[in-house]
């Protein structure tokens, strides 16, 4: 029990900080996105940048609302309370997924880095839905242990963007690689390792729980 209130605990940490930088960032000290979009070099097409602000400002939001809704459903706390509020507060995660992965849907032709990283961000558009309507498939069918497992596997795609511009990060300005192959390489990174990073999740919660 010890452990996975320490897990939690770092979670909700990482989960709020994210969430206020991502409303500061987006919304108050960039709204424009002037930094991001000035590497917007090798995008499949140029964005119509007032159409993509937009996009982006329902993203962000979104992404924020997506990321507080799964980190409530996961405090044993709240659930061992009302029941209801978690399964409604799932289907607000659900929505806000959906909606997430849709915008990205719309952004991604234009990723920084061409078709490869547009290709890379669909791929994310297919996984992070899958994992979440898996999640609820299992809770339907009483399936407590596979519900969770499928929820942290989802809800580790919450995580994405702050993965995606650590590792950029890392390789452009750490290591000297170019803006637009960094970005590359970090799509497909962020892939694996928030896979990877979910199945350890996984393994550690159920030898906590025997």
């Amino acid at each position: 029990m010890a452990k996975r209130n320490v897990l939690y605990g770092l979670l909700a940490a990482v989960g709020i900080l994210f969430i206020l930088y991502a409303l500061v960032q987006n919304y108050i000290l960039d709204p424009e996105a002037s930094a991001f979009l000035d590497y917007k070099a090798g995008a499949v097409r140029e964005p119509n940048v007032p159409v993509w602000l937009k996009v982006m400002d329902v993203h962000v939001a979104f992404a924020c609302i997506a990321m507080a809704t799964g980190l409530l459903n996961f405090s044993n706390r709240i659930y061992g309370k009302s029941r209801r509020f978690h399964r409604v507060n799932g289907y607000v995660y659900l929505v806000s997924v959906l909606v997430v992965v849709a915008t990205s849907g719309y952004m991604a032709p234009y990723a920084t880095g061409g078709r490869i990283g547009s290709m890379g961000f669909n791929l994310m558009n297919l996984l992070w839905p899958f994992f979440t309507v898996m999640a609820i498939i299992q809770i339907r069918k009483k399936r407590a242990d596979s519900h969770r497992n499928w929820m942290i596997r989802s809800y580790a795609f919450c995580f994405t963007n702050l993965l995606i511009h650590l590792i950029t990060a890392l390789l452009h300005q750490g290591a000297g690689v170019g803006y637009a192959l960094s970005y590359t390489i970090a799509i497909y990174g962020t892939i694996t390792l928030l896979l990877l990073a979910a199945q350890l999740v996984i393994r550690t919660v159920a030898v906590a729980r025997r």
